[in-house]
């Protein structure tokens, strides 16, 4: 884990669909100052409101994870939040014209890619992180996910669905920036085709498509080019809890075991957590001796990086 806090080295933006709303969203991502964290900024409303990213300005995760502060609300933050936990990114401004996040391919790869061709600036600050000192749990009808004390960030993930193509999944995963690139950043969220129908016959998920989603009818994926993992569908939810954990604002140093969780009860373990200081330890790093190098941006990119999906 980075000693020192992380930004982005220039500005990065993207134009995509809008998950619940089917239409164009804009985003920019921009360096920002440390222990300032990730802030939401709508630019499309008058004043442009800033929104902190936190586990108490959660406020709905039908679906997915969305922020708000008074009635302002920025939704399906959790893919971005996923690619900036997995790449370190401690301190950045996320402007977006639209009540949500744009869902891309449905990863968070796109944001990879784009982050990576901004490239990283360490910031000098030291990069406080919780270190987990017991075991901290919630459990809701037969779903549960909870925190054990590690000296190592990582996730024990297990799902259950009845479908032919999953059952049951598990899969463990130790935080790392290349791991988190290689293994986790490409899986895609997923439904199912009876759901997706519901839903947009009521007019919800009007962005959703082959294109952002593997989608499942009852016996088989219907996307033509089929799963890029055989268990896409754990490594998701690992992605998704990444995204969850992100709401903290520091990492936390502990060992995750989680079944069949979910948007609302990973928020609810982050706050039971929090709210227990004999669960947790502040840790402020000491300084490093030798500066970490800046990682500079790939060769392709010239100022801000533009991309559309």
């Amino acid at each position: 884990m980075n000693r020192h806090q992380r930004t982005l080295m220039r500005p990065v933006s993207c134009t995509g669909i809008g998950l619940h709303s089917g239409k164009t969203v804009n985003l920019c991502l921009r360096p920002a100052e440390p222990d300032t964290g990730v802030m939401f900024k709508r630019t499309d409303l008058p004043a442009s409101p800033l929104i902190p990213a936190g586990v108490n300005n959660v406020v709905g995760t039908d679906l997915s994870t969305t922020v708000g502060v008074d009635e302002v609300r920025v939704s399906t933050v959790e893919h971005l939040l996923s690619a900036l936990s997995g790449l370190g990114v401690d301190n950045v401004l996320v402007e977006v014209d639209a009540p949500e996040i744009p869902i891309m391919d449905g990863s968070a790869a796109p944001f990879v890619f784009l982050m990576r061709g901004a490239g990283f600036v360490s910031q000098g600050r030291p990069r406080q992180y919780y270190k987990v000192k017991r075991e901290v749990e919630v459990k809701v009808n037969g779903k549960s996910v909870k925190v054990t004390p590690s000296d190592k960030l990582q996730v024990a993930f297990t799902i259950e669905f009845d479908h032919p193509l999953i059952n049951r999944q598990e899969m463990g995963f130790v935080l790392d920036e290349k791991a988190y690139d290689k293994e986790i950043s490409r899986a895609r969220t997923f439904g199912f085709l009876k759901d997706m129908r519901y839903l947009h016959e009521n007019g919800l998920a009007l962005g959703g498509s082959l294109d952002n989603a593997v989608v499942l009818d009852d016996y088989r994926v219907l996307n033509d080019d089929g799963l890029r993992f055989n268990d896409e569908f754990v490594r998701h939810k690992v992605l998704d809890f990444l995204g969850d954990l992100a709401m903290v604002g520091r990492p936390i140093v502990g060992s995750f075991t989680a079944h069949k969780s979910g948007h609302e009860l990973n928020n609810q373990l982050f706050k039971k957590f929090l709210a227990d200081p004999t669960a947790w330890q502040l840790v402020t790093p000491e300084p490093a001796r030798i500066k970490e190098p800046v990682l500079e941006p790939m060769p392709l990119f010239e100022g801000a990086v533009q991309a559309t999906a």
